[in-house]
């Protein structure tokens, strides 16, 4: 399905969930009438409102995070059910601690409990529902998009097989236009064959789940008039689309959306969009996250997560700075100069765990460096001191990074920020590890980062940071924290 499409779909379903989980405590709260453990069971408005604000919140944020309104448009009845069933687990596992946690009015655990049941549910019927009724309005003439593609080489037919794909949202291939004629150089370059004499020839592939009329390049304009067609897809190669200009005039005269398949440059991997600046279109080519909103509420979280962390650790901030003070000599913090987002450089804050001349005292130790690249690791490193050694042992070291997270340089999940010089011996390909925001835990991190090589270390970011999703950046958090309570650090 189309990308703008998906996104739509899926904000059409976020606020559908929205209005049936609001019925659904609705529903739980009157029921409370009717069933003896809930009649003393009473909710302030100012409460209720409250709650209600919370859960929605919650199934949303929830939702989100599970991918649900990303995949919106697969409407697979096995997948809808184990999502919901997923969403209303961890929905009522949050709500759980942040009534009772903040102490968000006396909410009965019955009445959770009740809740949850109802709006699972609720969402389970609604959500079968839609995917019945879209493939009753596929059947309608309205409910359907008809398509015209032109080019008929492997491009086009996978152009075709994904449209294929995508019937039950009424999208519906109408015929292929050969780019050049039969007899031309190049010419009915695929598996198109031609007809009889005055006949369509047909597009027959096997991938294909049926065979298409294949029509000549001039027949086109006559298409537009004699047939509904709502969009014309152009999967030709770059000589051939600078030969259609007038067919490309002739659909913009006759109000029919064209689309291009961008395919100029085959092996560039990256996520495609179209974007203006102002009135001048560009196309943007990117292989790290693009998703704005996602990235918003990673901030968001980050934010949230290091100030009530600031707040709730700061007595511990002061045992650990008397620590250090006490056991050697030197300042509290040691920050250092590290390169963050796209290589901008920043200054990151650490307890001191090393001597107070450490930094001096390089060349006396780099010979111990277990680690190969640009990189020094040094798991007994002598100018660690004792109770830094402690500190390193259970991340505490890394706290005061907290202010690096705040101040927008650093997040909680992401590729270790660098130091300067050793980005300057990093390979082309490894630089990309600079695309995303620097954290304080990653993938590379779970493995163990003294027993990793440095090839290992990059391609474990850089993975990273092609399957990026808040998801992914909640479990690493989650296997994170075991991580750290054990002593192997990250």
């Amino acid at each position: 399905m189309f990308s703008r499409r998906s996104k739509i779909l899926g904000l059409g379903l976020a606020l559908g969930d929205t209005a049936v989980t609001a019925v659904a405590f609705e529903l739980a709260y009157i029921l409370r009438q009717h069933i003896e453990s809930f009649r003393l069971f009473y909710l302030e408005p100012a409460v209720f409102a409250g709650v209600l604000i919370s859960i929605l919140a919650i199934w949303g944020i929830v939702g989100a995070v599970l991918g649900l309104y990303r995949r919106a448009e697969l409407f697979d009845a096995p997948q809808l059910v184990r999502d919901t069933i997923r969403q209303a687990f961890w929905s009522a596992a949050l709500l759980i601690c942040w009534v009772y946690v903040l102490k968000l009015g006396e909410i009965s655990r019955s009445f959770v409990l009740l809740f949850v049941v109802i709006s699972t549910f609720l969402l389970l019927v609604t959500r079968l529902s839609a995917r019945s009724l879209r493939r009753l309005r596929r059947r309608e003439p309205l409910g359907r998009r008809y398509y015209v593609i032109v080019g008929t080489g492997e491009k086009a037919v996978e152009v075709a097989y994904l449209m294929e794909a995508s019937e039950d949202l009424g999208h519906q291939v109408m015929a292929f236009v050969r780019e050049r004629p039969p007899d031309s150089p190049g010419g009915d370059a695929g598996p198109a064959r031609p007809g009889r004499s005055g006949e369509p020839g047909w597009l027959e592939a096997a991938q294909l789940r049926r065979r298409y009329p294949v029509r000549d390049l001039s027949e086109l304009p006559e298409m537009l008039h004699d047939h509904v067609v709502d969009e014309v897809i152009f999967a030709v190669s770059k000589r051939d689309i600078e030969q259609m200009e007038d067919l490309l005039l002739a659909c913009e005269e006759e109000g029919v959306k064209v689309r291009i398949l961008m395919n100029f440059f085959p092996h560039l991997a990256g996520q495609v969009s179209l974007e203006k600046l102002y009135t001048l279109p560009l196309l943007t080519f990117s292989t790290t996250p693009e998703n704005e909103y996602l990235l918003f509420l990673k901030w968001v979280l980050d934010v949230l997560m290091a100030g009530a962390l600031l707040v709730v650790a700061a007595p511990f901030f002061v045992v650990v700075a008397v620590a250090i003070a006490l056991t050697s000599p030197g300042s509290i913090i040691y920050s250092q100069i590290r390169c963050g987002l796209n290589g901008r450089r920043f200054r990151l804050y650490k307890f001191r765990s090393m001597c107070r001349d450490a930094d001096l005292r390089r060349s006396e130790v780099a010979h111990l460096n277990e680690t190969d690249g640009p990189v020094f690791k040094c798991a007994h490193d002598p100018r660690v001191t004792p109770v830094g050694r402690f500190l390193r042992k259970f991340s505490i070291d890394e706290w005061p990074q907290l202010i690096n997270i705040l101040a927008g340089n650093m997040s909680f999940v992401g590729p270790r920020p660098p130091l300067p010089e050793e980005v300057q011996r990093y390979e082309r390909w490894q630089r990309r590890r600079l695309r995303m925001k620097p954290g304080l835990t990653c993938l590379w991190a779970l493995e163990g980062r003294h027993k990793l090589d440095f090839l290992s270390w990059m391609r474990l970011d850089l993975h990273y940071i092609d399957h990026w999703s808040l998801l992914l950046d909640i479990k690493i958090l989650l296997r994170s924290i075991p991580h750290v309570l054990s002593g192997k650090g990250v």
